[in-house]
């Protein structure tokens, strides 16, 4: 199962999204609410809502929308 539209939700609610954003092509700092402390709760909400872990070079490049469902994707399938 896709983790997409899940996450999609992740970031609607930790980012305060309204529901004309373009989630999915959505890239770190292109709106006012994903700057670096966006960036923070962001992390901190996938983390809960999918119970994985970031190291901190995933913080760093998770870089867009695309970026986050591929690393979530990944560390589902490594703690599976």
């Amino acid at each position: 199962m896709s983790v997409a539209p899940k996450l999609r939700e992740v970031f609607v609610e930790a980012l305060d999204l309204d529901g004309d954003v373009d989630v999915e092509n959505l890239k770190y700092r292109d709106i006012e609410a994903w700057d670096s402390v966006g960036h923070m709760a962001l992390v901190a909400a996938i983390e809960d809502e999918f119970d994985v872990e970031f190291d901190t070079d995933q913080v760093i490049d998770m870089s867009s929308f695309k970026v986050a469902v591929d690393m979530v994707t990944e560390l589902q399938s490594k703690n599976a």
